[in-house]
């Protein structure tokens, strides 16, 4: 029995668009009920939320057998977090931060088993061969495994062609808000010169045969990013539309 299929990876191949929601709160029940509620894909997020292994691996647990794929960010792209990660059973990665070549070189073998990567053997005994239960999981889960690296200030956006162009690397996703921040527009990911950089690293990015991705709240940029070859689009959290709802159902009774 092979690793299981990545239907996210090959939706992204093909170039359909997949839209989806951070998953903030680090609570299995509400990952589960969101679950259900029909998105291409959810994010566990490990890098602005009071995530840590055992809680990621909790929200795995009970996306299972959600309709929608799930994807990880850890805090930080380090090969010991990401062995972990994928031995929990995630498939898909997102890591935050990246600025060169070199450090998107690192993290393409951290997913990979040698002889092409540096991932450590011990899926065996791990949730992602279902605990040896998956027989062939180490001869197919490289090409399984699904990795994003995020895009997120100038220097990032500099080195587009050289990231984009790094075997293993699936997906290129630019984060606005810090991207904004970088170029001195704090708390203005809309800003018209922000909206410009973005653009440009989107046609660089789709030159290179890669994927692109972005966080987007604004429907109108979003559906313009869409326009220019975005196919991997965040549009919301968990937290936010908590907040909204709550803001709206309050209003009712003012």
């Amino acid at each position: 029995m092979p690793a299981p299929r990545n239907k996210l990876k090959a939706a992204l191949k093909a170039g359909k668009l997949q839209t989806g929601l951070w998953l903030s709160l680090a609570n299995s029940y509400s990952a589960e009920l969101l679950g259900d509620a029909g998105f291409s894909w959810l994010l566990i997020d490990g890098e602005h939320s009071p995530n840590d292994l055992q809680t990621i691996m909790q929200q795995l647990q009970v996306l299972r057998f959600s309709e929608s794929s799930v994807l990880v960010r850890p805090p930080i792209g380090e090969t010991w977090i990401i062995k972990q990660l994928l031995d929990a059973g995630a498939q898909s990665l997102l890591i935050p931060m990246v600025e060169t070549r070199e450090q998107a070189e690192v993290l393409a073998k951290a997913v990979r088993y040698p002889p092409h990567g540096t991932r450590g053997v011990g899926a065996g005994g791990a949730r992602a061969s279902r605990f040896s239960y998956i027989a062939d999981y180490t001869a197919t889960a490289d090409a399984e495994i699904l990795l994003m690296v995020q895009v997120e200030s100038m220097k990032a956006v500099e080195a587009i062609d050289e990231i984009a162009t790094v075997d293993g690397v699936d997906c290129v996703f630019i984060g606005p808000a810090d991207l904004s921040a970088d170029m001195g527009f704090l708390g203005n990911p809309y800003a018209p010169e922000v909206t410009a950089v973005i653009e440009g690293a989107i046609k660089r990015i789709l030159k290179h045969g890669k994927a692109v991705g972005i966080y987007m709240a604004n429907p109108e940029l979003a559906k313009h990013f869409i326009n220019l070859g975005a196919t991997f689009i965040a549009i919301g959290n968990d937290a936010g539309l908590l907040t909204q709802g709550s803001k709206q159902l309050r209003a009712i009774y003012e």
